[in-house]
């Protein structure tokens, strides 16, 4: 289911903090946002000044219709930005199989029919200055054997790049690897998911280094695959006892070891990104995590916040199963957020509550409360996770409403902005600009007031 002192004291800090070598923090690096999270992995945005307010009218740079239907985020290397879709074509298929219905709990069955027509899986490549097309590539045109949930697409996960290639995961109809000018280097098709009530896929590999991560919870075989980045070929591969899970993991290092955190129904699990050993593990959470974990200091924390709130903090120090122990540095019962993913600025934990625009600030070393439990004003339902720059906080809901925030104790409201555009996909943020991707339009918000 967002997305973010001394400049030199931050840098050196989140490098710390996240365990990656100094060289890669290059001015340059820092001036990308190379996946759905950004260059710090929690939604932050160090040198990012972007407007304050906006509409469809006001401070728009561009805007740029997107055909077929997406959710996956968009990403940022250079003057490039990537993001996904999937558009449904007239071709007809023939001789499907015939599925049974399922029901949901209730009697209701929420998701869609599988369609009857071919789509195309495609990646695009844009300017991000003038959002014309740099180059776009069908990377696979398939029928989808389930249909979804009617608010999942199905182009759901995000790019990911490392400035000399992009990856990119439609899930059962591929993982594709790109060089920067959109000649493919390499696919792999990692087999078919079957999804919990047929609500459809949303994969978003991460990556670190020359390995690139993939979760693969589904309702079969549930498994987590470390592939080369350069070629494609498997690393390592573990089995996971977990139902569908739409997480994305977190990659970090703390002494010396480089761990893949990702969440699950039944237990958050780290694994070394050199071999998939098992690290350590943690039950407890609720159902359908989806929430990507993030670092603080030495701290991993996970959560989730459907039918039930759940928040850890355990110690990347940790080897094997701390759950129920005092090994666990600190949780909370109280709230969680669903879909949208916690945003770590200035020293707080900002977490939503379930699906609602309900947010609460929380001490990241301690777990305490900072901020109580405030509703933003004017959102509805998020998906979009949150990012901030320039001491603001920036929070969209699903009808394309976003809400500027104080970075500060009392939340205060500095704008409530609105576009015709229903928006489940997390901003990206460069210098003075932002990127919203809508379900079949990406804007461009820039401060115009000057020119």
């Amino acid at each position: 289911m967002i997305f973010h002192i001394l400049f030199a004291v931050s840098v050196v800090l989140a490098v710390s903090s996240l365990g990656i070598a100094e060289d890669d923090f290059s001015p340059q690096s820092v001036q990308n946002w190379a996946q759905w999270r950004g260059p710090h992995f929690n939604g932050t945005s160090p040198e990012g000044t972007p407007p304050i307010t906006w509409s469809e009218t006001e401070n728009i740079r561009w805007q740029r219709d997107i055909p077929g239907r997406g959710s996956g985020s968009p990403i940022i290397w250079g003057n490039q930005l990537f993001l996904v879709t999937a558009v449904a074509t007239d071709k007809q298929a023939e001789n499907l199989p015939e599925k049974p219905a399922k029901e949901q709990a209730g009697g209701r069955r929420l998701a869609l029919d599988a369609p009857t027509v071919y789509y195309q899986f495609i990646v695009m490549c844009l300017d991000r200055m003038t959002g014309e097309t740099i180059w776009e590539h069908v990377a696979r045109e398939a029928v989808p054997h389930e249909g979804g949930h009617p608010t999942n697409t199905f182009a759901s996960g995000s790019p990911v790049t490392d400035g000399k290639r992009l990856y990119v995961s439609f899930g059962t109809y591929g993982v594709y690897c790109y060089d920067l000018n959109g000649e493919l280097k390499w696919s792999r098709d990692l087999g078919k998911m079957e999804t919990r009530n047929d609500f459809g896929e949303a994969n978003t590999p991460a990556l670190y280094g020359n390995t690139l991560v993939i979760p693969w919870d589904h309702e079969q075989q549930s498994f987590i695959v470390a592939l080369d980045a350069k070629t494609g070929e498997t690393n390592w591969k573990v089995d996971r006892d977990e139902p569908t899970t739409w997480a994305t993991p977190l990659i970090t290092t703390a002494d010396g070891v480089t761990q893949v955190v990702t969440n699950g129904t039944n237990r958050v699990r780290s694994y070394n990104i050199q071999n998939g050993e098992l690290l350590w593990e943690c039950g407890g959470q609720a159902t359908n995590p989806i929430a990507c974990p993030v670092r603080y200091e030495n701290l991993a924390i996970a959560m989730t916040g459907y039918r039930g709130y759940a928040i850890y903090a355990v110690p990347l120090s940790a080897r094997g199963d701390v759950t129920d122990s005092d090994r666990i540095a600190w949780k909370r019962t109280d709230t969680g957020p669903y879909i949208s993913s916690p945003m770590l600025s200035n020293g707080t934990l900002y977490v939503t509550k379930g699906r609602d625009a309900i947010v609460s600030g929380l001490n990241p070393h301690s777990g305490e409360t900072i901020i109580e439990q405030t509703r933003i004003p004017g959102l509805g339902t998020l998906y979009a996770s949150p990012v901030s720059a320039a001491g603001r906080l920036y929070y969209t809901d699903r009808e394309g409403t976003t809400v500027v925030l104080e970075d500060g104790p009392e939340l205060k409201v500095l704008a409530t902005n609105h576009l015709k555009e229903v928006i489940d996909a997390s901003p990206a943020i460069i210098g003075r600009q932002m990127y919203l991707r809508g379900e079949h339009r990406v804007f461009c918000v820039e401060d115009l007031s000057s020119e």
